[in-house]
């Protein structure tokens, strides 16, 4: 199509690249691809493409001011060595896909991706350059050929345009596989005597793993590859996934490290009330319940070791049954207050006074006999007896234990 000179620009003192038409090519379709590429190159800018800085006409010819590359293309590469290491193969890969997707994102294909359209300057950074048959997806005006008419190399041509289909990003996808393949093992997938033979092997052929041609390749980097390679369109990844997959250290098969668990935080219990039997003999805790709050910073503290006075059948009730036995307990209690009260006011209003009967008449001499009730006796009457009244203190006593501790519980 063309020649490319080394020149500088007189302008601006730099190096470049002019890429000048061919006099014996200069025909209306070449001409128009020409201005195409320019027109498709100019659109474009990315660190992996190759820039475009002017475009114009000598003496009836076009040509292009580019950006000079120093270094040599992938097809430079090949000839000077067999294969390629697979670290350099993934840098070329994950560059040369991070191009793409930009061309991609611009609504182009280039079309003709190969080892010699992809260079590598000095740095060994990937340019892609030579968007000589690119086209634009979303114009089919510009495309310069007619159904059935294949352009591109065939050892690199994906099945879609092997079967005279127009090209579109996957295709490019495809494209950049058989290169990666190639790299890998110092062939390309397809190879045939004729390239009639060579489509048909890109349409009905599945590829070989690079790992049964002796490629030192991980398994994933295999599987990935054999994607590329796909035979429909829709089964390949994007320009963009391929990239973002080689800039990882995915394609080595090493397991990627899952996310760290961030536990959530544990919902705070709510207060435990612990209701502790008193023991036979202990001394007397006064009926009080104990609350566990839980700590400030949501964290469950351990339950502290069970003191003497708690015995192991210590039953815990939550908050809210707690206060729903309140009122119950409140109640009891109150009533039980009320039942003592009443029966120790009934026996001291009711008791039978029998201070009258048993005082003798100041006039009269006591004697025993018929219908005459008989002397009294101290001993046998328990009302004179002075430690009777101790006894009903102490069933007052009790009933104040109870309201102590029916106290205690109220206020529990």
């Amino acid at each position: 199509m063309g020649e490319v000179w080394r020149a500088t620009d007189e302008v601006l003192g730099r190096p470049v690249a002019v890429k000048l038409l061919l006099g014996d090519q200069a025909d209306a379709s070449s001409t128009a691809r020409f201005r195409l590429e320019a027109q498709t190159a100019a659109r474009l800018s990315h660190p992996h493409l190759v820039a475009v800085f002017d475009f114009g006409s000598w003496e009836d010819r076009f040509y292009l001011v580019m950006e000079l590359v120093e270094g040599r293309s992938l097809g430079d590469l090949l000839e000077s060595q067999e294969t390629v290491h697979p670290e350099q193969v993934a840098r070329i890969a994950g560059e040369a896909a991070a191009g793409l997707a930009a061309a991609h994102r611009q609504g182009i294909v280039h079309r003709d991706i190969k080892p010699g359209n992809l260079m590598l300057d000095a740095d060994g950074s990937v340019k892609i350059g030579d968007f000589g048959i690119a086209q634009f997806v979303d114009d089919p005006s510009t495309a310069l050929t007619t159904a059935g008419h294949i352009v591109g190399t065939s050892l690199y041509l994906a099945p879609e345009r092997a079967l005279g289909r127009t090209a579109d990003s996957a295709s490019d996808m495809y494209s950049l596989g058989c290169v990666i393949y190639q790299l890998l093992v110092g062939q390309p997938p397809f190879r045939s005597d004729t390239a009639t033979a060579t489509l048909y092997q890109h349409v009905d052929t599945p590829p070989v793993p690079v790992r049964q041609r002796g490629a030192d390749v991980s398994p994933a980097f295999d599987s990935y590859l054999l994607g590329l390679l796909a035979k429909k369109p829709e089964d390949r990844p994007s320009a963009q996934q391929v990239s973002d997959w080689f800039r990882t250290d995915a394609w080595r098969g090493r397991p990627e490290p899952l996310p760290r668990h961030t536990p959530a935080a544990r919902r705070a219990a709510p207060p435990v009330v612990s209701a502790p039997a008193q023991a036979p003999g202990s001394p007397s805790t006064g009926g009080m319940s104990t609350y566990r709050l839980p700590q400030a910073t949501g964290r469950r503290r351990a339950a502290p070791a069970p003191r003497a006075s708690r015995s192991a059948g210590t039953r815990r009730i939550s908050t809210s049954e707690a206060i729903r036995r309140r009122p119950r307990v409140a109640s009891a209690v109150a009533g039980t207050v009320a039942f003592v009260a009443a029966v120790y006011l009934g026996t001291v209003l009711f008791a039978p006074d029998t201070g009258a009967a048993d005082t003798p008449d100041p006039g009269s001499t006591p004697t025993a006999g018929v219908g005459t009730p008989a002397q009294a006796d101290p001993a046998s009457d328990p009302s004179a007896d002075p430690a009777a009244e101790p006894a009903r203190n102490d069933g007052g006593q009790d009933g104040g234990g109870r309201n102590d501790d029916g106290q205690d519980d109220e206020d529990d």
